[in-house]
């Protein structure tokens, strides 16, 4: 698998100064974990399963869930469960780059997925597990394990977080506490950390406008920065936390500017698709992935094929971080010195993880040319 493998050569060749690399199951949790980008849900009811899997594959997606929870009435779970297994089982058959995920509902789901499949399972990646907990996760994350066994290759887990004992600020530390340390028992299985936003912000009876982002939520944003303090250190404790679902995708009457200014765009020639993506809300989806990586957290859950795009273009390690951070690996040690850029000072010493980090993200998303805008990145993923 590859990021950008579906665009055609001469335009990587024109937009990357580094291309992204290859990875596969064998990479390692901190690389798939990072590959996953832009995860998008498909409801497990559809007919269509396999083909739309497909299609979305071909225009660049990486990592899909086949959702057997929220997306599905209670009544028709047991169909989304046989379309899911159907599905899984051709896509064994002839295989998609892309990591593919099964949401289920309960641990028990797991064991049918898998027996079901009766080993025809290669397809599979993991599973993602709703409304995790200290008390319900080890059923779950046991039953992947012995779904492992059955495959006869690793499976992964990704627990979404998302129960009031969570959220609620009397509980919540002990809740994390407890989660982090049943996550470390199963430290090599867990992918990545989800976060429930919508079923959060309900337990409010908060719903986000087109015009907000999450962290106008601030009960919601007070969770996220607790969930990184928790779960997400970069010193070899922590997990890969992903960005929260942006859940619209259609225009509307806006109250506020857009959140996009005009003269990258214009600068690009592209004011047109400024039109497009303010028209779509996706101004706001932008503006919402640069402070999921702001604040610690990457890749994102996505429910449009729309929203894949941005996610992806704002991936990309643009020149100027790539230089800084060969900068600060390079020297080592502590001290300051210049950006080569000459627009900042680079800390050697408090910058050597961001810089880490950035290398391993130039590796799976690459780096963009010297004079490459996000902008032309974007255009060029948007016309897929």
């Amino acid at each position: 698998m590859r990021h950008f493998d579906h665009l055609a050569e001469d335009v990587r060749q024109r937009l990357f100064h580094i291309e992204p690399q290859h990875f596969d199951a064998s990479s390692g949790v901190e690389i798939l974990s990072l590959a996953l980008g832009a995860t998008l849900y498909i409801p497990g009811v559809r007919d269509d399963l396999e083909n739309a899997i497909r299609r979305r594959v071909a225009k660049g997606v990486r990592s899909m869930v086949i959702d057997l929870e929220d997306a599905v009435e209670d009544a028709r779970v047991e169909d989304a469960l046989g379309l899911a297994v159907d599905a899984l089982r051709e896509l064994a058959r002839n295989p998609v780059d892309a990591m593919l995920f099964v949401r289920v509902r309960t641990a028990d789901h797991i064991r049918e997925v898998s027996a079901r499949l009766n080993g025809q399972i290669t397809a599979l990646t993991g599973f993602v597990l709703p409304k995790f907990s200290p008390w319900t996760g080890e059923e779950f994350l046991e039953a992947i394990i012995d779904a492992s066994e059955i495959s006869g290759h690793p499976m992964f887990a990704m627990p979404v977080l998302e129960t009031p004992e969570v959220i609620y600020r009397e509980s919540r530390d002990a809740v994390l506490t407890g989660i982090r340390e049943l996550l470390n028992r199963y430290r090599e299985m867990i992918l990545a950390v989800r976060i429930g936003a919508t079923d959060l912000s309900g337990l409010f009876g908060i719903r986000r406008d087109r015009d907000l982002i999450i962290y106008d939520v601030r009960v919601v944003a007070d969770l996220i920065s607790d969930m990184v303090n928790h779960l997400g250190r970069p010193d070899g404790t922590g997990f890969t936390i992903t960005g929260p679902v942006w859940e619209y995708f259609a225009n509307h009457e806006r109250l506020f500017r857009p959140q996009l200014r005009a003269t990258p765009f214009g600068d690009a020639d592209e004011l047109r698709l400024r039109q497009r993506l303010v028209l779509r809300d996706l101004d706001g989806l932008i503006r919402e992935v640069t402070l999921d990586r702001a604040n610690g957290l990457q890749g994102k859950t996505v429910i449009h094929p729309t929203h894949v795009p941005a996610v992806h273009a704002l991936s990309v390690v643009s020149h100027e971080e790539f230089t800084d951070a060969m900068d600060v690996l390079e020297i080592g040690g502590s001290g300051v010195r210049a950006s080569g850029y000459r627009n900042k000072m680079n800390e050697l010493g408090p910058h050597r993880r961001w810089a880490e980090r950035i290398m391993l993200q130039a590796g799976v998303y690459g780096v963009a040319g010297e004079d490459v805008s996000f902008v032309e990145l974007l255009a060029a993923l948007a016309e897929m």
